[in-house]
């Protein structure tokens, strides 16, 4: 039944996480003496993130009913004719993220009880991972840019807390640091993208501005012949591509992986990572009003998709395979914006998050059997005593590869055939890299599946011949790996309880959605397609059912991408290792390459970090030292010191000579005067 949603209630839904990260962060912690223990700060935090789920998904209901909700619930100021609110913009676009975030919320706190309980920040990461759902969903339910743009900063914000969560360890610090101003990078391009569309469209609520789009669309940037709404979009894009981490703003992701496990699978899978995909998908009215900027959005998400992935072939810890995995993925939705295929980026986004939030989630289970190694190479044979983890692993890593009637399918295989069906400039790459990428995911998936669960058990030993890649996750425990003798072991069921339950909508949810979400009316007058982009009508006209488009993939070139891929992992790794040593020795330029991750880390210290440091070198020692110390503030001085010097000499204190200087003055002046007559 249509109608009008409740505000009140839609209100408990920030608000309930927010009260359980303040009673859990303030009474929990020392701040104000350990005033509540263990049990009561998981209990409130979790009933906090339940509550808000609960309400999420009755609004879900009621939003796919027909009810809507688009209001002010507060005005924080008005300036001139701008008004500065807080309100919420409920729709189905909104109500499918509120689902999410608090869904694979909920599961990652009720995994953090067993993953966290020997560590003494304990109620203190509870505090931190119930804040950062609120800002997150204060992101997602925003009507205006200004509240946008506090979600915006407040996860990058608690994404800094969570990284840096271990302070005592350098390698967090430096992480949490890197992730903090490669974020300001991209946010600097946010607001100015923000500020733009508010000097021209004289609002920041979302609906007045996409009312002046055709106005916007024939402005161009004042001085120059660039089109406003391309310049202001590409802004924006900026912004996605540090909170989405697209290249070559994707460094800070893989070292987030210093942060404990559970907030890896929350930042990766369903929050920070995806507020970039949402936010360009919320403003589809705009960026379709600009090919240029498709075209960038477009290319970049394929520069990342494909490269991102080989990255991910060379990776053995195992926390940062799945990292690599998620860049490629966000590259996969990436280039579904670029594609004017908003709707199929969203939907990757939605089961990107429950299988991605799955392999996290297992990759800590593992670690944890594993006494925190985190080496792969270290691994082996944990199928036959981890058999939970090694189940949901499974089917995680089937549904992330494509393979049909998983939900990874459903979504990865709109988003080839959406690429293939534009004429954007720059479709032509994308199409290859989305097809390359197919192969890259399938190997470096299968690859750590296969070194992880089968083939020969390689714990207990000495591994003096590795690099040490692992024990990054700690909990005040110096030993890492198990002792000669020691053997693997089950997670408690706290942490297989959201396996199992991830695993679920990692297999149905894309059969399920497909048809609404890609091909009916869930995004009917939220996301917005020109006529001129055809992605979607062709992928509309072509789909049947979802049991049609799993049996037509049998035999088309992505399934046998993916198969190739499986088949070279397991030949590789479980059948003739000598394969990949014999790459290693005969392709060591290319391995260096990727082992130094393409070099980006040392070119952004080179060139932006050493370029910001030698400007502020410069500044310091021309402007601060020459200009300021030296030529303003000494140079006046010495200039002041040098007149006194010269009128001092003038100063005898003698009448005489004061008044011999007041006649040859007078003297002068009608010497002046008679000449001038």
């Amino acid at each position: 039944m249509a109608g009008q949603l409740n505000p009140n209630l839609l209100l408990c839904v920030p608000l309930a996480p927010l009260a359980g990260s303040l009673i859990a962060g303030l009474f929990g912690t020392r701040f104000f003496g350990n005033l509540i223990g263990r049990t009561a700060s998981h209990t409130v935090t979790i009933l906090g993130v339940l509550i808000a789920f609960l309400i999420s998904a009755q609004t879900l209901q009621q939003v796919i009913d027909g009810a809507t909700y688009s209001g002010t619930l507060y005005t924080w100021m008005t300036v001139g004719s701008i008004k500065l609110e807080i309100g919420f913009l409920i729709d189905s676009l909104t109500a499918m993220m509120m689902c999410v975030v608090t869904f694979v919320s909920l599961m990652v706190h009720i995994y953090t009880i067993g993953y966290m309980k020997d560590d003494e920040g304990y109620n203190r990461f509870f505090a931190y991972i119930s804040l950062f759902t609120f800002a997150m969903l204060m992101l997602v339910m925003s009507n205006n840019f200004l509240q946008l743009f506090f979600g915006w900063e407040a996860v990058g914000l608690v994404s800094y807390l969570l990284i840096g969560f271990w302070f005592k360890r350098p390698t967090a610090i430096f992480a949490n640091m890197k992730a903090f101003l490669v974020n300001r990078v991209g946010d600097f391009g946010f607001i100015l993208g923000i500020g733009l569309l508010l000097a021209y469209a004289g609002s920041m609520n979302y609906a007045e501005v996409f009312a002046k789009r055709e106005s916007l669309a024939t402005l161009t940037l004042p001085g120059t012949d660039w089109m406003l709404i391309t310049v202001a979009c590409i802004c924006l894009f900026i912004g996605a591509m540090g909170k989405s981490a697209q290249f070559p703003l994707h460094v800070w992701l893989p070292d987030s992986m210093e942060g404990p496990t559970p907030i890896s699978a929350l930042i990766h899978a369903a929050t920070m990572v995806t507020a970039g995909i949402f936010m360009v998908a919320r403003m589809s009215p705009l960026f379709e009003l600009s090919d240029t900027a498709l075209s960038f959005v477009l290319v970049i998400g394929s520069i990342t998709a494909l490269f991102m992935g080989f990255l991910g072939i060379i990776q053995n810890d195992i926390k940062r395979v799945v990292a690599y995995s998620t860049l490629s993925q966000l590259g996969y939705m990436t280039v579904a914006l670029g594609a004017s295929a908003y709707s199929v980026a969203v939907f990757h986004l939605m089961t990107h998050a429950f299988f991605k939030a799955l392999l996290f989630l297992a990759a800590g289970a593992v670690i944890i059997g594993m006494h925190h190694d985190q080496d792969i190479r270290h691994m082996g044979g944990l199928r036959k005593y981890m058999p939970i983890t090694w189940i949901t692993s499974l089917l995680g890593s089937l549904a992330l590869i494509g393979t049909p009637f998983f939900s990874g399918f459903y979504s990865k295989d709109s988003i080839i055939e959406a690429v293939h069906a534009t004429h954007i400039a720059g479709s032509g790459f994308a199409n290859f890299a989305v097809l390359a990428g197919v192969f890259v995911t399938a190997f470096y998936s299968f690859r750590m599946y296969f070194l992880v669960f089968h083939g020969e058990e390689r714990f207990g030993k000495s591994h003096h011949d590795h690099h040490d890649a692992h024990g990054d996750d700690h909990h005040g425990d110096d030993h890492h790996g198990l002792a000669p003798g020691e053997k693997p072991h089950e997670a408690p069921w706290v942490v297989t309880l959201p396996l199992v339950l991830l695993a679920i909508p990692s297999v149905v949810i894309g059969f399920m959605t497909i048809a609404p979400m890609l091909h009916g009316d869930f995004f009917k007058g939220v996301i917005f397609v020109a006529d001129h982009h055809p992605a979607m009508a062709e992928l509309s006209h072509e789909f049947h059912d979802a049991v049609a488009m799993g049996l037509h993939a049998l035999t088309t070139l992505p399934f046998a991408l993916a198969l190739a891929g499986v088949v070279s992992a397991w030949y590789c790794y479980l059948i003739n290792p000598a394969v990949p040593a014999w790459f290693y020795r005969n392709f060591s330029a290319v391995y260096k390459l990727l082992d130094n991750k393409y070099y980006m880390d040392k070119i952004n210290e080179f060139v932006f970090a050493g370029g910001a440091r030698r400007l502020g070198g410069g500044l310091s020692s021309v402007g601060d030292r020459t200009l300021i110390d030296g030529l303003m503030v000494n140079g006046s001085a010495k200039l002041v010191a040098w007149f006194s010097t010269i009128t001092r000499t003038l100063q005898t204190g003698y009448i005489y000579h004061y008044a011999f200087t007041m006649i040859v003055a007078v003297a002068l002046y009608l010497g002046y005067l008679l000449m001038s007559a």
